[in-house]
């Protein structure tokens, strides 16, 4: 028998033990996926032919986990030389290029296989097919128009014509890459069980992905984490010894071995995170990760002074403090933020991500390029939707699109100005209101007693794991604790500590990293309604319960 609390919290989100002691014999059938048949038996057509292969894979964390386990899968079955090629973020953009078409020939290469990509590139497949190669797409991605018609087979839970389990269609990249591989095993052309080592990998990019973490994607990220715990691939093991990862969860899957293996494709190129997942040498997969941390750190650095560099001057002018480039008069005022400046390329999404937590406003980030026009990425939530805003402002663009939440785009060299005034006005003329509501918590239980909250709790919450989109971490409401200490931390003072004690007098510990302006305003003595996830603390030896600070509002009642 569990806690009260536990057993509260699983009957507020309706789980099921059949949820927190997922089987992996559960799995969908792979051979449910549309063309996965025509797929396995090209796959036995060029291990029985002898012929090379090349792997088209993709530049985030998903493209670069899923084109090494199909490199993985394609060697177990027997394919006599299997090649990869990631696409450059700065040369080929997003998906498949003309390059694949000149690599593929000039190799002698008769299948290429794509994973996290392919599907809305029918133009390079038709070369590739006029120049004698045949293709395999393997991919999750939505399909804007038609499935690539001289495709050999379109692995793409995402089809229109699919109507299979929707725990499939919820697989990423790196999913659909391992279903082709468990496909193989019940052919009998990979040993029965082998797959599952290729789990670490499929459960790295699934959550990096920020995919659905139910159904098949549950299954798949709580055996992958059991599989990362015994994992002999030298290139995971240095990276979390560089990243100091100590606990094996979603929090060190997204924000240390993740950011990592993003860092090459943003900054440089995402051949050196390929290698580092591919290579059996302890010494090059040391030097790989050393490699990546550091190039992690410099990510880190510029889109710190980036987002620091609008908050403080933003409306200065092109000359602003540390090169901060430049979003124009009260650039911050208007509804919808929109900065240019001289930033990486590769980070611009991020840069944008961070605006909109900190500001709680859509924000557009844009950088000069070559032709003299203006890229970049957006980010927003609620009812703000960037892929109907970008087709209203379509005349101020070369190029755009994405999805509600986030978008790439590319303005017209003269028209930035046209750009930030067109997209503010179309903000204003849908009269949203109180958008913010969107961005806040929202609790599964109120909590009165902190006592409720002992380390064999914080336990039967890690039966919940992996945390993430459609399974996320827990939320807790405090409500009208007493704050007794209020202490600013780390060298600049933007974490927050809090000492809180409920009625019962019970005393708790709560800490918030970059916590907002008005939460340091609380005072000693005063009543608050506060918002948490619970975590285990362990310092000098001590180990205790501490909250992790998600909102905080002024109690109404005294």
């Amino acid at each position: 028998m569990g806690s009260r609390l536990f057993s509260r919290l699983l009957k507020a989100r309706g789980l099921s033990e059949e949820f927190l002691d997922p089987k992996y014999e559960e799995l969908s059938d792979p051979l449910l996926l549309p063309d996965m048949d025509k797929a396995v038996s090209r796959l036995v057509q060029a291990v029985s032919s002898g012929e090379k292969v090349l792997v088209y894979g993709d530049y985030d964390v998903d493209g670069v986990t899923a084109a090494t386990i199909m490199k993985e899968t394609l060697e177990l079955i027997g394919v006599s030389s299997v090649s990869v090629m990631l696409p450059d973020r700065f040369i080929d953009g997003y998906g498949m290029s003309s390059r694949a078409v000149e690599r593929a020939t000039s190799e002698g290469v008769s299948l290429v296989v794509t994973v996290d990509c392919g599907s809305n590139n029918g133009v390079v497949v038709d070369e590739l097919s006029a120049a004698g190669v045949d293709v395999i797409v393997t991919d999750h991605h939505e399909i804007s128009d038609t499935i690539p018609s001289a495709a050999v087979a379109v692995v793409n839970p995402k089809r229109k014509d699919f109507t299979g389990p929707k725990g499939l269609r919820e697989l990423c990249g790196a999913g659909v890459a391992f279903f082709v591989a468990r496909a193989l095993v019940s052919r009998g052309l990979i040993p029965e069980g082998r797959e599952k080592w290729l789990l670490d990998l499929t459960m790295i990019g699934t959550i990096c992905d920020s995919m659905e973490l139910t159904s098949d994607n549950r299954i798949i990220c709580r055996y992958g984490l059991l599989v990362l715990g015994k994992t002999k691939r030298p290139g995971l093991l240095e990276l979390m010894r560089v990243a100091g990862t100590k606990a094996l969860n979603t929090e060190a899957i997204g924000f240390q071995i993740g950011p990592r293996l993003n860092a090459a494709g943003r900054l440089e190129t995402a051949g050196k995170s390929l290698d580092l997942l591919s290579t059996w040498s302890r010494t090059e997969a040391a030097e790989l990760a050393r490699e990546l941390n550091e190039l992690n750190k410099e990510r880190r650095r510029q889109q710190q002074e980036a987002v620091s560099g609008v908050l403080v001057s933003s409306g200065a002018g092109a000359g602003g403090a540390d090169g901060a480039g430049t979003g124009g008069t009260d650039a911050l005022s208007e509804p919808v933020v929109v900065v240019s400046g001289p930033w990486h390329e590769g980070i611009l999404g991020i840069i944008a991500g961070r605006l909109t937590e900190r500001l709680r406003k859509p924000s557009f980030v844009l950088t000069e390029v070559s032709d003299g026009g203006f890229k970049g990425s957006g980010r927003s939530f609620g009812e703000f939707n960037l892929a109907e805003a970008l087709n209203a402002c379509r005349d101020d663009l070369v190029s755009g699109g994405g999805h509600a939440a986030a978008a790439g785009v590319t303005v017209k060299p003269d028209r930035l100005d046209d750009f930030k005034r067109d997209i503010n006005d179309f903000y204003k003329g849908l009269g949203l209101s109180d958008q913010e509501r969107f961005l806040e918590v929202s609790e599964d239980l109120e909590v009165e007693a902190i006592s409720d909250f002992s380390l064999d709790f914080v336990e039967e919450l890690s039966q919940l794991e992996p945390f993430g989109n459609g399974n996320p971490e827990p939320v807790f409401l405090l409500p009208g604790v007493t704050v007794m200490e209020v202490r600013k931390m780390g060298a600049d003072g933007k974490h927050l500590r809090l000492t809180i004690r409920d009625g019962l007098g019970t005393i708790m510990k709560l800490v918030a990293f970059f916590a907002r302006g008005e939460w340091f305003e609380l005072q000693p003595g005063e009543r608050a309604d506060v918002w948490v996830s619970v975590m285990k603390n362990e310092w000098n030896g001590s180990v205790s319960v501490e909250g992790r600070i998600l909102r905080v509002e002024r109690s109404k009642v005294d």
